[in-house]
């Protein structure tokens, strides 16, 4: 695979011109409410902008094709399933969220469950969120290493370098800029090629796409496990509900409601998109079996497509990349600088936390990069959903009982969901596996300790 100069043009311009409209919007930026969450001010299309782009990533982009490659429709469940889980965030949480006036998601746990849950969870969301972070790493520096036949090391620094420009300097506002400008090229570029992958599999002769797609797991939601699909959906909702990033965006939004219809809005953007990645992937394992299957998307746009697609597809696949770890970075470094610097420190100047919320993003991206060097043969939807059971495993059903069902929680109960639950599910994963996906291991656990704190306080 190799890039001509009209590819690597297109590609450069169309990075950039998303890279300069950020650092125009930060241009405005002057405090930490400011960088966090837009001052509070964002409507719809910026609330929208900010989601889409940061769940439209390495995992949604080339880990979609890199798994439609090897398993079929069944790789459709990332992008489907935080589409659903959006709705679900709009129909029920964005308003209740928004309208408590907070940052982040430990802040909003340490009102129900005291200080404790805050560090608890904070140190939980942090790590999780970095898996996801890992995950659009990897994608990235595979990508710019391949396209431009340089060393990894070399690509890595390269991204770091982009993200930087792209969120450290305006934050909330840069990314939902960003996004909104990414998800226009991708539904432009990607949609022509999509449609022209899915083209070329229906003019297959039938007996040729019969053998090579003779598994029924190929054309199947479920894969080859029903149970599989349901703990990818279910991993999927409690991640993406109890991601800071996706949270801090309804807590820009200028009033509840604008909340909501953002989520939604972002609803509409994300549970397509996976569908030309998914055509791409089945095309490229019908006619070039031998590709590399993390490669699988840019070798396509650059040996199947014409030069003006592939230029500005794959400038938005480095854009989604970029602003995927830009978002990531930006809410687990607000959790940083508010839950951890904030209250253990007690620092209470605006000017203070945006310093400490910016460097926290640096060091971010600066160790995600060399994590993502020494795994680089990982697959990406891996380190995403692992990322979403471990965010969502204890979390989630705390900060939901916190919202619907208010004061019926014992502190020191919804304490011990959060901690415990997670540990056991991070062990079921790694240490003690066992015959169910450890999400439900970690939502079990917790329901358990949220029942008891139930008793307890009634």
């Amino acid at each position: 695979m190799t890039l001509s100069f009209w590819h690597i043009l297109i590609m450069a311009v169309t990075v950039a011109a998303v890279i300069a409209a950020g650092l125009w919007a930060a241009r405005s930026v002057r405090s930490a409410e400011g960088y966090s969450l837009s001052g509070r001010s964002a409507g719809v299309p910026l609330i929208a902008g900010s989601i889409a782009g940061s769940i439209v990533g390495g995992g949604a982009t080339v880990g979609t094709a890199q798994l439609a490659y090897t398993a079929g429709l069944s790789a459709w469940w990332f992008t489907l399933g935080a589409g659903i889980t959006f709705i679900l965030m709009g129909l029920f949480y964005a308003r209740r969220l928004r309208g408590t006036g907070l940052v982040t998601i430990p802040e909003f746990l340490a009102s129900h469950y005291g200080v404790r849950a805050e560090e608890a969870a904070s140190v939980i969301s942090s790590i999780g969120t970095f898996f996801s972070i890992i995950a659009s790493s990897l994608s990235g520096i595979q990508l710019i290493a391949a396209l431009f036949h340089v060393p990894h090391l070399f690509a890595a620094g390269l991204l770091i370098v982009l993200v930087m420009g792209y969120t450290f300097f305006g934050g909330m506002k840069s990314a939902g800029i960003g996004g909104i400008l990414k998800m226009g090229v991708l539904a432009v570029s990607l949609s022509i090629a999509g449609i022209s992958a899915f083209l070329s599999l229906h003019a297959m002769p039938e007996a040729d796409f019969s053998r090579l797609f003779a598994d029924p797991a190929w054309m199947s939601l479920d894969g080859h496990s029903a149970e599989h699909a349901a703990a990818t959906f279910l991993s999927m909702m409690v991640g993406v509900i109890c991601t800071q990033t996706y949270v801090q965006a309804i807590f820009s939004a200028a009033t509840p409601e604008t909340a909501a219809a953002g989520c939604i809005a972002a609803a509409l953007i994300v549970i397509p998109v996976g569908l030309p990645f998914i055509a791409i992937g089945m095309y490229m394992h019908a006619f070039e079996p031998d590709v590399l299957p993390i490669l699988v998307l840019p070798t396509y746009l650059v040996e199947h497509e014409h030069v003006l697609i592939a230029g500005v597809a794959l400038g938005g696949i480095l854009l989604s990349l970029i602003s995927s770890i830009g978002g990531l970075a930006l809410g687990m470094g607000t959790m940083i600088s508010h839950d951890i610097a904030g209250v253990v420190f007690r620092i209470r100047s605006d000017r203070k936390l945006l310093a400490i919320t910016r460097f926290s993003v640096a060091v971010i991206l600066l160790a995600a990069g060399a994590f993502a060097l020494a795994h680089l043969e990982s697959q990406v939807l891996f380190w995403n959903y692992l990322s979403m059971a471990l965010r969502g495993g204890g979390i989630f059903l705390p900060m939901t009982a916190a919202i619907f069902w208010t004061g019926h929680i014992a502190p020191r109960w919804g304490l011990l969901s959060i901690t415990v639950s997670t540990a056991a599910a991070v062990l079921s994963a790694t240490v003690f596996p066992l015959p169910i996906d450890p999400v439900f291991v970690g939502l079990f656990l917790s329901a358990l300790f949220l029942g008891i704190g139930w008793m307890k306080n009634k």
